[in-house]
C-alpha cells in the first residue's frame, strides 16, 4: 500500500490555518491551536528520545483532560499505536490490556496509580511510565515532556494500513481483544463524520467533550480537529447536567456526543430551562437504543438537534446515520425505531446463517463492508476468521431493513447487553462470580432498565449450606470488574433451568422475571 497521510497531520494543519484560535478550553484556561501543536510536538520528540518508535503501543489510562488530548495526538504523530483503556476498569483488567497489547509506554492519571502498578507488574514489555499529574519515583512527568525543547516534529511516514489505534472491545468469550484501526481507515471515518453526522462544521464550532475519549467521543473529537473547532472540557470528572448546560450557554456549544442515557438526563434535568442552549446544532447519540418517548421528550426540549448513528469499534462509529432532519415528534414523519441508513461509502447486508442475503423485512445478521471496516483483531486469527466471512464483516447484531433502506436493530446474536452505553458481556461477569467460593452456578443477562436502558441481573445458585447477600456478591466483584459491569440485581435460586443438553436457559429466566413484574430495587 502506498504512503498515506499520518492522521496526526490534522493537528498540524489546524495550527497552520488557525494558529491563534482556541483549540482546547478547560475551566478558565484556554490553549490555541499553535500552542497545542507545539506541546504535542514536544511530547512526541520526548517520547522518541525515550525509545518509543513507530508501531510501539502507548497505553493511556486516564479520564478526559486536555493532557489526554495531547497524548492522543503525540501518539499519532509518532506513528505509535494509541492504546486507550476505559479508566473505570479494575487494575487486573488494565494489566491484561497492557500485557496483550505489548505496550511499551503507559501514560496514566495519578489517581489511578493502582492500575499503573498492576500494568507494570503484569506487562514485561512496559518500559516507560508517565504520570499526567505528579510522577512517582522512576516515572516521568507529562507536563515536563510537553514543555521541553524540540521544535517542530515531522510526522512519521505511514501507509494506509499502518496501525493507529488499538480499540479494545470484547467478544463472546468475554476476553477483551484489540480491533486494529489504521491511519487510512480513520481518515475515511473523520471524513464521514463531517459529511454524514455533522455537516457544515467549521472553525467557528465549539464541541463539548462528554463521553470518554477512549471510545466514540474520541472519534468525535478527531472531526473537530479536522475543522479547527474548539473542544471544551468539563472540570468535573463525573457527568454533571448542570455543568453541561452552563458550559453550553457560556461557550456557545454547537455539538456534543452522548449516549442515550445522558441525552435523557440532559433533557429531563431542571437546568435545561435555566440555561440558553439555542447554539446547539448537533447532539449526536449512539451506543444503545433510545426509547421513543425519551426521543420525543428530548426533541420537545432541545429542538431538531438529535443525530443518531449505529457503529461499533470495529467499524468505528460508521455503519448508519439518522440525521437531524429525519428526527420528528410525529411518528409518521420519521422511521421510528430505525438507527438510520448506510453511511456514505459503506454497504450493509442482512445475511442468514449461510451468508445468503435476506429480503426486505427479514431479520438476520447485520454485515458491513467498506473503508471504515478495521483490518482485524491483533494476534487473534480465530476471531478474525469468525468475523470476516463471505466477503463481509459480521457485526454479531441482528436486524432488518425496510424498503427505504433504513436499518432496524432487533437484537444481538450474543448475550451481550448495553448498559448506559457500555457493552457488558455476561460470560466475563459469570466467570468473576464463580470465583467466589460460595457460588456454585451463575447466569447473567440484561433486562430493560428505566435509567440505564438495560442493566444486568445475576441469577446465582449457592453451594450447599452457604449464605450470601446481594451486597456480599458486589463486594466480591470489587477490584475484579469495572463497576458498570456489575449486576444491578442479584437473585438467588436453588437451581438454574437447563435444556436436555445441559445448556442454561437464560431466555426462560429472562421471560419469567419479566412476567413477575418490576425487579429493580432503589
Amino acid at each position: 500500500m502506498t504512503l498515506a497521510m499520518n492522521l496526526g497531520h490534522l493537528l498540524t494543519q489546524a495550527a497552520q490555518k488557525f494558529p491563534h484560535l482556541p483549540a482546547m478550553v478547560h475551566g478558565t484556561r484556554s490553549w490555541s491551536w499553535l500552542e497545542v501543536n507545539r506541546r504535542v510536538d514536544s511530547l512526541a520528540t520526548s517520547l522518541r528520545r525515550l525509545g518509543i518508535e513507530k508501531g510501539d503501543r502507548i497505553l493511556i489510562h486516564a479520564p478526559n483532560s486536555p493532557a489526554y488530548f495531547e497524548c492522543m495526538w503525540a501518539t499519532f504523530k509518532l506513528g505509535a499505536v494509541f492504546t486507550p483503556t476505559n479508566f473505570r476498569l479494575a487494575p487486573p483488567e488494565v494489566a491484561y490490556i497492557a500485557r496483550s497489547s505489548c505496550a511499551k509506554a503507559m501514560i496514566y492519571d495519578r489517581t489511578l496509580a493502582g492500575a499503573a502498578d498492576a500494568a507494570r507488574n503484569g506487562a514485561p514489555s512496559l518500559q516507560v511510565l508517565i504520570s499526567i499529574d505528579g510522577p512517582r519515583k522512576g516515572e516521568l512527568s507529562h507536563e515536563s515532556l510537553c514543555t521541553s525543547e524540540g521544535g517542530a516534529f515531522p510526522e512519521c511516514e505511514v501507509r494506509g494500513d499502518d496501525p493507529l489505534w488499538f480499540f479494545y472491545t470484547s467478544g463472546t468469550t468475554g476476553r477483551s481483544k484489540a480491533a486494529v484501526l489504521t491511519h487510512g481507515q480513520m481518515a475515511f471515518v473523520v471524513t464521514s463524520q463531517l459529511a454524514d453526522v455533522m455537516p457544515g462544521t467549521t472553525e467557528e464550532d465549539r464541541s463539548l467533550v462528554l463521553g470518554p475519549l477512549s471510545h466514540a467521543a474520541g472519534v468525535h473529537a478527531l472531526a473537530q480537529v479536522a475543522r479547527g473547532a474548539r473542544s471544551v472540557f468539563p472540570t468535573s470528572r463525573r457527568f454533571d447536567a448542570t455543568e453541561v448546560w452552563r458550559l453550553v450557554q457560556e461557550h456557545g456549544i454547537t455539538n456534543m456526543f452522548a449516549v442515550p442515557t445522558m441525552v435523557k438526563v440532559l433533557a429531563e434535568h431542571e437546568t435545561v430551562d435555566r440555561y440558553d442552549h439555542s447554539s446547539l446544532r448537533y447532539l449526536v447519540y449512539a451506543g444503545a437504543p433510545m426509547y421513543r418517548e425519551d426521543q420525543k421528550y428530548a426533541l420537545q426540549k432541545l429542538g431538531p438537534v438529535l443525530v443518531q448513528y449505529y457503529g461499533m469499534g470495529e467499524v468505528t462509529a460508521n455503519i448508519t446515520v439518522l440525521p437531524a432532519r429525519l428526527h420528528a415528534l410525529d411518528d409518521g414523519s420519521m422511521p421510528v425505531g430505525s438507527c438510520g441508513y448506510a453511511r456514505t461509502g459503506m454497504e450493509i447486508a442482512i445475511l442468514n446463517d449461510a451468508g445468503v442475503p435476506l429480503s426486505t423485512g427479514q431479520t438476520g445478521e447485520i454485515c458491513v463492508r467498506g473503508p471504515a471496516v478495521f483490518v482485524g483483531y491483533h494476534n487473534d486469527e480465530a476471531a478474525n476468521a469468525a468475523a470476516f466471512r463471505q466477503g463481509w464483516f459480521h457485526t454479531g447484531d441482528l436486524g432488518y431493513r425496510d424498503e427505504g433502506g433504513f436499518v432496524y436493530l432487533s437484537g444481538r446474536a450474543s448475550d451481550m447487553y448495553i448498559s448506559g452505553g457500555s457493552n457488558v458481556y455476561p460470560r466475563e461477569v459469570e466467570e468473576a462470580l464463580l470465583m467466589h467460593p460460595a457460588i456454585s452456578e451463575a447466569a447473567v443477562f440484561g433486562l430493560p432498565h428505566p435509567v440505564w436502558g438495560e442493566a444486568g441481573v445475576a441469577v446465582v445458585v449457592l453451594k450447599e449450606q452457604r449464605v450470601l447477600t446481594h451486597e456480599d456478591v458486589l463486594d466480591h466483584l470489587d477490584g475484579k470488574l469495572a463497576r458498570y459491569k456489575w449486576p444491578k440485581q442479584v437473585i438467588f435460586r436453588d437451581s438454574l433451568p437447563t435444556s436436555t443438553y445441559g445448556k442454561v436457559l437464560k431466555r426462560t429466566m429472562r421471560e419469567a422475571l419479566l412476567r413477575e413484574g418490576p425487579i429493580w430495587t432503589p
